[in-house]
């Protein structure tokens, strides 16, 4: 049986992660409040910001910035999209 977790992004109880994503009490508070749906979802635009802002990941800057842009995407607040996407329509 999978573990439940109150999502802070969409309100409500969904399917919680199977381990926390890295360690430490961010990696923890990860866990205990964010649901896999959130987290997957994040993981790819992540990915999308990386490569549309050409993001380097060795850079301190460029780590602060994705780091402050997980937080608000997973807290449900605004939060930067990569230039120029238009996210495909909800079915």
């Amino acid at each position: 049986m999978s573990r439940t977790v109150f999502c802070r992004k969409y309100q409500e109880e969904l399917e919680g992660l199977d381990a926390p994503p890295f360690p430490g009490p961010k990696g923890m508070d990860i866990f205990e409040h964010v649901s896999k749906k959130a987290w997957l979802e994040w993981m790819s635009h992540q990915t999308m910001l990386i490569n549309e802002k050409h993001l380097n990941m060795m850079e301190p800057s460029s780590r602060a910035y994705l780091g402050d842009q997980m937080m608000k995407f997973l807290s449900g607040e605004a939060y930067d999209a990569a230039d120029g996407y238009v996210p495909p329509e909800q079915q």
